[in-house]
């Protein structure tokens, strides 16, 4: 399922990285979109929105929608 997460937070490369590996750790066959500019995180996969939620705010970004 296609899931889309406004994050507050992301500044650079390592970000990206950290949020990507954070969702990865919940379903390694996601697919992860990230739009920096944009705030955007785009994520393909079966678990369920809010345990990719918490996995981002896990690695200290905050989820706004």
């Amino acid at each position: 399922m296609n899931q889309t997460f406004t994050v507050q937070g992301m500044t650079c490369g390592h970000c990206e990285k950290a949020v990507t590996t954070a969702i990865k750790t919940l379903d390694p066959d996601a697919q992860v979109s990230i739009d920096r500019a944009q705030n955007r995180v785009e994520v393909t996969t079966e678990q369920a929105r809010e345990t990719v939620a918490a996995a981002i705010r896990e690695e200290g970004y905050e989820v706004v929608s």
